[in-house]
């Protein structure tokens, strides 16, 4: 039996964007509620629960947009042209966010221009990750295996729709998170914010959802002809579940349900846009095998990921259980 490595390869860099998107979404939720909460103890211990773990889960971005580069050149030639801008400035904004969670603890006199950089870091880069998703998925002009559209392209109605629902989702997981990490009266005002979150959250999946299966006929063929609609009836019947799941929690004010709840909705988003754009990796023009590198290559980096990928999920899972539990005033990385 012949393996398909194009499609191996398209699962491994769908779950390495996934896994950025959960795990370095909530922290850069955290940034982006940083100015909802109390400067002083409060800032503090909210920057403390992310401290330990948000370098690590960059990784899962660089493995994304790195498999990219290696794993589909023709992709990446076509893509980075297109969202050059949108791209740039979500490092840019990430750069700035790492930088102040070191300086804001040693630059006490400048610490407001540091809390400043970590909220405007973090929204930026949430809301640039959002534009860029929006833009990769109203599609991107190609000809002859490039790009051919404007320098503007990618700034639309749409992408910034989708850039706003991406801010309000992972302000969402920021909000759970602080939930199941702190104590109150931080928990109590992160509850309340994850209630606003969360229901802002599910309205932009509606939003973005509708508008996204009108963008295009094959998008819409994907969701309601038949049979297909009977196929993907669960996700959103799912996604229903997930919100139930997280209201209750926050109800009967569990610590982790919230989370895993918020978690599943982003899970169950992240499918359905694949059920939307599934083979394309450039929709409406390129799939994941016109873009893939000739397979000795794909093989020859399936063999080091394999070895990779375990290390990394190892070393991952075995520092938040290092950091596990509860942090208190006063308490922390730092």
């Amino acid at each position: 039996m012949i393996v398909d490595l194009a499609f191996v390869w398209a699962l491994i860099i769908a779950f390495a964007v996934l896994a950025y998107v959960v795990l370095d979404g909530f922290d850069l939720g955290i940034g982006i509620l940083y100015p909802t909460l109390n400067p002083g103890t409060e800032r503090d211990t909210a920057m403390n629960t992310v401290a330990p773990v948000w370098d690590g889960n960059e990784t899962w971005l660089v493995l994304g947009g790195g498999g990219l580069f290696a794993v589909f050149p023709l992709a990446y030639a076509v893509i980075m042209p297109a969202l050059y801008m949108p791209i740039t400035l979500m490092l840019l904004g990430l750069i700035f966010r790492g930088v102040s969670f070191e300086y804001r603890w040693r630059d006490k006199s400048h610490q407001w221009f540091w809390d400043a950089s970590f909220t405007s870091g973090s929204f930026v880069a949430a809301l640039m990750q959002g534009i860029t998703l929006g833009a990769l998925v109203q599609g991107i002009e190609v000809e002859n295996r490039a790009y051919a559209g404007g320098w503007w392209d990618w700034l639309t109605p749409f992408s910034m729709m989708t850039g706003i629902a991406v801010v309000v989702g992972y302000a969402l997981l920021g909000a759970t998170w602080l939930v199941l990490k702190t104590e109150d009266p931080i928990k109590a005002h992160a509850e309340r914010l994850a209630r606003i979150t969360g229901a802002a959250t599910l309205a932009m999946i509606v939003i973005v959802s509708l508008w996204t299966v009108f963008l295009d006929p094959v998008f819409m063929s994907r969701w309601f002809s038949f049979p297909a609609i009977i196929y993907v009836l669960p996700v959103p019947i799912l996604t229903a579940l997930a919100a139930w799941s997280l209201h209750r929690g926050l109800e009967q004010r569990r610590d982790l349900q919230p989370f895993l709840s918020a978690i599943a909705i982003f899970v169950l988003c992240f499918v359905g846009l694949g059920i939307s754009l599934c083979p394309d990796i450039v929709p409406h023009s390129v799939t994941i095998w016109n873009a893939a590198a000739p397979r000795s290559s794909l093989m020859f980096l399936l063999v080091g990921t394999l070895v990779l990928l375990p290390m990394i999920l190892a070393y991952t899972a075995y520092s938040y259980w290092v950091f596990r539990g509860k942090v208190r005033d006063g308490e922390g990385y730092h």
